[in-house]
């Protein structure tokens, strides 16, 4: 398993090259293998995924490791379905730079699979659909993430003057503006329907937790921000680079508390 977890992590650098080359060489041929690469390592991502779930007999999402994993799975994937439909090369390379980095984390970080991360009494269907729409809203929020940055670099390119071919595949302010407004309105009802399952299932399954837990604040506070920033956006008090500021700082903030908040919890899970 941990030749085949290396093979794909050299396959999918791979392909992240191949795409730094198209950029400058604009061959389809270029662009071509690297998309195939990608899609190898989604197949290889696939059928680890699926030896997991035949070894633990669930679905591996209850543990850190597992959740990074998962995440990385449905950037992948997310990344082929907008290469397939919209053929944003930039908006791939971006979304697979995000995936790469948490794909070495989880392959080369102290953190293990675990047969069961918490006692089987306390699993539940609840927990399951906790984990896993908090994990997919933290994909949709990435990608709001990757259409900020491109909102900012199509910006600074158009306004010095300087768009050339390297360029020609970049989305326009109105695609990456509508891009970034579309992944947060559909980020927030995914991680409030999460928040929801969460605290229920904290209610019913555990006897000492609090509301105040580090946790479960910073999930708040996440989902607060984001709420906010589409509030003040659309009342037009948030310019659009600012808002893009905005959606680029907010994604930071959903990463500390995907890692920071699960090691500092006092009664989460998930670590």
């Amino acid at each position: 398993m941990a030749r085949l977890q290396e093979f794909m992590i050299v396959l999918y650098a791979l392909g992240l090259v191949f795409y730094l080359i198209d950029y400058f060489k604009k061959q389809k041929t270029l662009q071509q293998i690297a998309f195939w690469l990608i899609v190898t390592v989604w197949v290889t991502q696939t059928a680890i995924l699926l030896l997991y779930i035949i070894e633990m007999k669930r679905f591996p999402v209850l543990s850190l490791v597992e959740g990074i994993y998962f995440y990385v799975w449905l950037l992948v994937t997310l990344s082929i379905v907008f290469q397939l439909i919209y053929k944003v090369n930039f908006m791939v390379f971006f979304t697979n730079i995000i995936g790469f980095i948490f794909l070495m984390i989880h392959v080369f970080s102290n953190l293990k699979y675990t047969a069961s991360t918490v006692g089987d009494s306390l699993i539940s269907e609840v927990l399951f659909i906790h984990i896993t729409t908090a994990i997919l809203s933290y994909a949709v929020f990435a990608l709001a993430f990757v259409f900020a940055v491109l909102y900012l670099i199509v910006y600074k390119v158009l306004k010095k003057k300087k768009w050339s071919k390297q360029f020609s595949n970049l989305p326009n302010l109105h695609q990456t503006m509508m891009g970034m407004k579309m992944s947060i309105y559909t980020g927030i009802p995914i991680l409030f329907v999460s928040l929801i399952f969460g605290v229920q299932w904290a209610y019913v399954a555990l006897v000492d937790w609090s509301i105040w837990d580090v946790k479960i604040m910073g999930s708040f506070a996440v989902l607060l921000i984001y709420t906010g920033v589409m509030y003040f956006q659309h009342k037009g008090k948030l310019q659009s680079m600012e808002f893009a500021w905005m959606t680029v700082f907010a994604f930071l903030l959903t990463v500390v508390n995907f890692f920071l908040g699960s090691t500092l919890s006092e009664f989460h899970l998930w670590i």
